[in-house]
This record gives structure tokens, sequence and C-alpha cells, in this order.
């Protein structure tokens, strides 16, 4: 009887491991002082380099195999320092450039970002964290793909790229800078590739 209980809580033990392995294997990438994650799936980060300034990009690239928004997670891997030295200390200040490649199957007309300081909730104006709600010069906005960005700062911190379309197979580039003048350890950035309408 002893062995049988064993032999199920060695089976229950297993079971996350193969809904994991069932999901796809999920990637965590160091940068800089961050790192990024696809661990809340819907898409596949492959791969992060750069340390984050203007010189020097954090550059994401990742496959999208769906046209369901997703959510990137990132992280403070090393120290907190506002006025540190970007690269060694996480600095709350970050030029992004975001490559997609559009695995849907389903072309895109437009594309949209949303930070989030908490998890499914949408980052607020007084929270610190923004796509440079400071500055409404959109020198640190841009697309390949979409000749228009629309920033919306109230009451959400959304960007959304339009006027354009990504085929399926096809790469679209994004640049943008975050900042975060009270920075947290972890923050989100939702992405949800629009389709056409009909």
């Amino acid at each position: 009887m002893n062995a049988l209980w064993k032999a199920i809580a060695g089976c229950l033990a297993v079971l996350p491991f193969l809904a994991a392995a069932e999901g796809g294997e999920r990637r965590l990438w160091r940068s800089g002082a961050y790192s990024f994650s696809d661990e809340l799936g819907g898409f596949i980060l492959l791969g992060v380099s750069g340390i984050g300034t203007k010189a020097d990009p954090f550059v994401i690239e990742q496959e999208m195999v769906s046209a369901s928004p997703v959510t990137l997670v990132i992280r403070v891997a090393s120290e907190i320092r506002t006025q540190g030295a970007p690269g060694q200390f996480a600095t709350g200040m970050m030029h992004l450039r975001i490559r997609s490649l559009n695995n849907s199957g389903i072309a895109w007309t437009e594309y949209e970002f949303e930070l989030q300081e908490q998890l499914g909730i949408p980052s607020v104006h007084g929270d610190g964290l923004s796509f440079d709600q400071r500055r409404t010069s959109p020198e640190n906005r841009s697309s390949d793909s979409f000749r228009i960005h629309d920033t919306d700062f109230e009451p959400n911190d959304r960007l959304v790229f339009s006027d354009g379309h990504v085929d399926p197979l096809e790469t679209a580039d994004f640049k943008f800078y975050v900042t975060d003048f009270t920075p947290k350890l972890e923050f989100y950035l939702r992405q949800d590739p629009r389709i056409p309408l009909s």
C-alpha cells in the first residue's frame, strides 16, 4: 500500500512539468540589468540583446504565433540605481526595439503596446511607468511597418501603431522609450497585434 501511495505521489509531482512541456518551453533572457520572459505564453521569445540605451537599445526578437494579445514579463536582474550606469544597474529608463515576426497566419493592421505594473491592470498616470510621458516629442517612437503612432497616457499607458500592415511571415520593427521614475522589480508589456475587422 505504501508503494502505491509513493507511485501516485510521483505521478502527481510530474504533472506540472508535463503541462509546461505541452504548452511549450518558456524562455528567460537576461540582457544588461534586466531579464525578459515569455512565461505567460502565446508567443516565443527568440533572443534579447543590448543594455537599454539609445545607442545600444534592448533588441527583443520574438515570434507571434497567434493574433491574440500576449504579455512580456520584464524584471530587474541587478541593483536598482536611477543614476547608475545602464547595463550595470537598473535605472528605470530603457530604449526598446521589438522585432516581431508575424507567424499568426493573419495580417496585422495595427499593433498596440500597453504598460502594466500589475499583471492585467493598465499602468496609470501617477505610477511613474510610461512611454516617456514627460515628452510629447515622437522622436523615440517609430516603426518600419506603420506610419502613425498614437500615445494614450490617460487613463492608461498605451502606444498604438497604425496606418500600415504586417503580412504573415513578415517582421515588424518597433522602437520606443520606457521610463519608470519609481522603478519596480517587475513590470509587464502587453502586446496586441490587431487584425482586419472583416
